[in-house]
């Protein structure tokens, strides 16, 4: 069983460009997409003059481990890759979709990536940080403003069943707001 140990953060301003080592486009599909955490994934990854990759993931809540830790820092994570060809059948089936660029960083203490998200999800920017060991101590760059993990409205499985433009206009401002006041 593959564990996920990921911390996510709320990214404002641009601070984070001069970290970018590689950029790819993802396009992800939720075949399924439960309440208590459990996730059918579809996911096509392109890089400029790369050949296309896809990728079937599932991931749950780690049963074994709950209580343990904060909610959402640990994930069962199962992930094969898939032909492609497969990959665009298995999206056109999928009914929620989230389209995003990733980044992948330069930074100290994980594996860190950024998610600058388009369409109903934008302005939304999300930096991970994958971990060895949940006890592991990050560094966390200014710019990141927020810390998500466990937030599962913010989860990408949540904003491509429910995308950030169509939040109530109450909590979508209190968001915007915060990148707001901590761009500046």
């Amino acid at each position: 069983m593959g564990l996920e140990i990921e911390r996510r953060f709320l990214v404002a301003g641009e601070g984070w460009r001069s970290h970018v080592l590689w950029k790819r486009r993802l396009q992800q599909g939720y075949l399924s997409s439960q309440s208590d955490g459990l996730t059918l994934r579809v996911r096509i990854t392109r890089a400029h003059h790369q050949q296309a990759s896809a990728w079937l993931t599932i991931k749950a809540p780690p049963t074994q481990l709950i209580g343990q830790h904060p909610d959402g820092l640990i994930r069962q994570e199962f992930e094969y890759p898939i032909p492609i060809e497969d990959a665009e059948a298995l999206l056109c089936m999928a009914p929620h979709q989230v389209c995003k660029w990733r980044h992948g960083l330069d930074l100290a203490g994980g594996d860190w990536v950024l998610d600058v998200f388009d369409g109903p999800n934008a302005p939304l920017v999300v930096a991970e940080v994958e971990l060895a060991d949940a006890r592991q101590a990050v560094s966390v760059p200014p710019w990141c403003v927020l810390e998500l993990t466990g937030r599962h409205e913010l989860s990408n499985a949540a904003l491509a069943c429910k995308p950030f433009v169509s939040w109530p206009d109450a909590p979508r401002a209190l968001l915007l707001q915060a990148l707001e006041t901590t761009a500046g």
